[in-house]
């Protein structure tokens, strides 16, 4: 039993970064009905922009403090929520006419791009990350242990994906997003701005995979300009098991791949740890291709 819990909760941590990185894949999806591939190597600029900002400020605030904490939070999240729209405006606006496979071949070249690119700012020598969240023990039982890290991962990622719900359902802008995911051209007509719309979006995504970038590095403590790879293909996988377009779905996905991954971890199959999402993904699109919580869509021909 204290095996399964401690499972468990290492899953749900787990889940909770990934369903942060499905939730951009997810958004991008719902507005411009493309997949976003360059999206987990956003997830990587967000952790090193995290470094970077959590050395200055180690001058400023004390090591592991909630104002340092934050502080990087805000600065990794709203450089990339400028990088993304800088991203959406130079690689992918000018291809929105185009067919979508030309948009699809363009967002693995920003993301490899930006892989490279990585490699020669930074080197490819994986770097420590700095103690920006307390890694001491929250609950320690003879049944299961929950650290500090743990524990604020799973906080901030819900709570994120509580602020992105009012976004989305309560406000003007949030409004404008679901009509132009519904349908872009009548959106148009009533007077949406579809390319500020979809900046938006893009700002959104892009800050939340920021924050699931320092979550990660802050709970698995090294980052290299290779590291959004493996994150970024599960969340995807997340993404499509919960229903591509979906928030919710993209949030319950993402649990379920990280609880699932934990478990095979455990055990004999832990070989084939990484294996199991793709696993998933054949599987969903076998039998469920609209995803769990998506729905069956007409297309005309």
């Amino acid at each position: 039993m204290g095996d399964i819990l401690q499972q468990l909760v290492n899953g749900i941590s787990l889940g909770a970064i990934y369903a942060l990185i499905a939730l951009g894949y997810t958004m991008i999806y719902g507005v411009l009905r493309f997949i976003n591939f360059a999206h987990g190597d956003i997830f990587m600029v967000g952790a090193y922009v995290g470094y970077f900002a959590a050395n200055l400020l180690s001058h400023v605030f004390p090591v592991g403090s909630v104002m340092g904490a934050v502080s990087v939070f805000l600065i990794s999240m709203i450089f990339c929520a400028l990088f993304g729209a800088l991203i959406e405006f130079l690689a992918y606006r000018p291809l929105r006419p185009r067919p979508k496979l030309t948009v699809l071949i363009t967002a693995i070249g920003v993301s490899l791009f930006l892989e490279y690119l990585s490699q020669l700012l930074f080197g490819a020598t994986p770097r420590g990350f700095p103690e920006i969240l307390s890694d001491k023990p929250l609950i320690k039982s003879a049944l299961i242990t929950i650290n500090m890290v743990q524990a604020i991962v799973i906080v901030v990622s819900l709570s994120l994906m509580f602020i992105l719900r009012i976004i989305v359902m309560k406000t003007k802008i949030g409004t404008a997003m679901r009509a132009v995911s519904h349908n872009q051209q009548a959106a148009s007509l009533m007077g949406i701005n579809i390319n500020s719309v979809i900046t938006f979006t893009f700002m959104v995504g892009s800050a939340l995979a920021a924050a699931g970038g320092i979550l990660y590095a802050s709970q698995y403590p090294s980052i290299d300009p290779l590291m959004g790879i493996m994150p970024g293909l599960k969340a995807f996988v997340a993404a499509v098991l919960g229903g591509i377009g979906n928030i919710p779905g993209a949030a319950l996905g993402g649990f379920i791949i990280g609880i699932i991954e934990s478990f095979v971890g455990g055990t004999f199959l832990s070989t084939y740890r990484d294996a199991i999402a793709f696993i998933i993904l054949i599987g969903i699109l076998l039998y469920k291709p609209s995803g769990i919580l998506g729905k069956n869509e007409v297309e005309k021909v």
